[in-house]
């Protein structure tokens, strides 16, 4: 073996090892997973044997590797990337884009948006630009704009969230099991970021007059004197085969409340 594969032999063994970890599986779990067997995995990780490029594949499906660290694995093992990372502007995604945008127009009223895996917004719907529309433009130009940051922030909805504590904790709560899951660097510090924003003391009148039976944690906010509450779903693509595809969420907010679909009707719709 030359210098060069038992290099790469080392580098992937020792990423595999670790996401392996980060999962909590055994060797023998995850042969069992993979069809290998623990001794060859065991082999991997240490660098004395060099996985193919399908076992990389394999192991990193067991191991719920996220595709764009799959294709770090397959260049660690001296592969080239499998996984394409396609510009969302490209043309060979304008179908894409098509259906992203009628998704968001045909729920309107109700808030919609696109983000990607740093929560970056990609696009938006006109019942979240009402919501949005009262944000400053200091906090509305610094681009690209990030739904965690124009919540959180101090000069974002943070202050007229009036559930804030348990909303706040819900998201960064999001927010951790995701640096968990692919271990990126960018979503670290943006958590770092927002979790350092100060939390304003709770007021009188901070939390809904009368308890209501919902059926999700929701955000209950304050919206040109009417208060509103949603509640949130997130989407994702099913068996992407691109990177970028990969890494799109699809965010709606869920009216909680007859006031509230009666408001958004009025106003956006």
């Amino acid at each position: 073996m030359t210098t060069a594969a038992r290099k790469n032999t080392s580098e992937v063994g020792r990423l595999l090892r670790g996401w392996r970890e980060q999962r909590r599986v055994s060797q023998l779990e995850l042969a069992l997973r993979a069809d290998s067997s623990a001794r060859h995995i065991s082999f991997v990780e240490t660098g004395r044997s060099r996985p193919s490029e399908e076992l990389v594949l394999r192991l990193a499906e067991h191991l719920d590797v996220p595709m764009r660290e799959r294709n770090s694995l397959l260049l660690a093992a001296g592969y080239a990337p499998r996984f394409s990372e396609t510009p969302l502007d490209d043309p060979s995604l304008g179908s894409l884009r098509e259906g992203l945008e009628r998704l968001l127009r045909g729920y309107e009223p109700y808030p919609a948006l696109i983000v990607d895996a740093t929560y970056n917004v990609i696009a938006a719907n006109r019942g979240l630009a009402a919501l949005m529309a009262s944000l400053p433009e200091e906090l509305l130009g610094r681009q690209p704009l990030n739904a965690m940051r124009l919540t959180l922030h101090p000069q974002g909805l943070a202050p007229r969230i009036r559930n804030l504590r348990e909303w706040r904790g819900h998201l960064l709560a999001q927010m951790e099991r995701q640096i968990a899951l692919a271990r990126s660097e960018a979503l670290r510090e943006l958590y770092e970021e927002v979790a350092a924003y100060p939390v304003p003391e709770e007021t009188p009148g901070s939390a809904p007059a009368e308890p209501v039976p919902y059926f999700a944690l929701p955000m209950v906010i304050e919206h040109d004197g009417h208060v509103l509450s949603f509640v949130s779903s997130i989407s994702t693509f099913n068996t992407p085969m691109d990177v970028t595809v990969a890494e799109l969420a699809v965010e709606t907010l869920l009216p909680a409340d007859a006031a509230t679909v009666k408001y958004l009707q009025s106003e956006v719709g």
